[in-house]
């Protein structure tokens, strides 16, 4: 708690609830002379000027803003400006909307062939200690086969392409990739990374993941069958899956664990 909190604390204390002054700062372990004590400085003039550069300028921080100041040949002290700048709560940070271009409705039709278009998408989960960790899930469209499936606590643009560089060096290079609009997948390292690679990329519209349809099938079968049917308490559990999934065997399992119901 701040000097000020404490402050207004002890006030509270003495006006509200009628506790005397010495008791009311030692509640709020506030000394007696501070809570005397009476600030001679005048402030209202860099309140002022600081409003208005803020009202006209909301993107700018605190060093943009100081040096308009300056500018308008202000001489204040820049350890004043910034307990201004802080007082009135300026430094908070503020988060812009991302903005995506307009994207194009790309046609979820059915492969001729292999190795021509895959799918990614991330799923998240946690271990049995309450730790989360990410999939990347890489899915060929054609025969709906999973190519690779990277688990971590963390998955970079850099895990993403390496990656993808290990499935080309074993699968070859596909002519398209499907994916939504992650940031992941939006950045300038994996679209310059396709760019080098002539893969093309295939985004889907923002909140249409049924435009991504063979991949969210991938997922939601994943999700049901390995990931909320087992308890994990490390990450080599879950990566333990990998070769019941690789051989495509998710749905017999689902299958066959129907059929023992009847």
């Amino acid at each position: 708690m701040g000097l000020w909190q404490q402050k207004a604390l002890a006030e509270e204390l003495v006006s509200a609830y009628g506790l005397s002054v010495t008791r009311a700062c030692s509640l709020s372990s506030l000394s007696r002379s501070k809570y005397y004590y009476k600030s001679c400085k005048d402030d209202s003039e860099v309140i002022t000027a600081l409003q208005e550069l803020v009202a006209a300028h909301p993107a700018y921080g605190f060093r943009k803003l100081l040096s308009c100041l300056k500018r308008a040949g202000k001489t204040w002290n820049h350890k004043r400006v910034y307990r201004i700048y802080r007082l009135l709560k300026l430094n908070k940070k503020r988060r812009g909307k991302r903005r995506l271009p307009a994207r194009v409705k790309q046609p979820l039709v059915q492969q001729p062939e292999l190795n021509r278009s895959w799918s990614m998408d991330f799923m998240s989960d946690s271990l049995v200690s309450g730790n989360k960790f990410r999939t990347l899930n890489v899915i060929d469209n054609c025969n709906r086969e999973a190519l690779a499936i990277e688990v971590a606590t963390s998955i970079a643009v850099k895990s993403v392409i390496r990656s993808l560089e290990q499935l080309i060096d074993w699968r070859g290079k596909p002519k398209t990739i499907r994916v939504d609009n992650g940031p992941e997948f939006t950045s300038a390292d994996f679209t310059l990374w396709c760019e080098k690679e002539k893969t093309s990329i295939q985004y889907i519209q923002p909140g249409k993941p049924m435009q991504n349809g063979y991949i969210e099938r991938f997922n939601g079968s994943y999700r049901r069958e390995i990931l909320d049917s087992y308890l994990f308490f490390d990450l080599e559990e879950v990566r333990q899956f990998w070769p019941l999934i690789s051989n495509n065997i998710l749905s017999t399992l689902f299958y066959l664990s129907f059929l023992r119901r009847f």
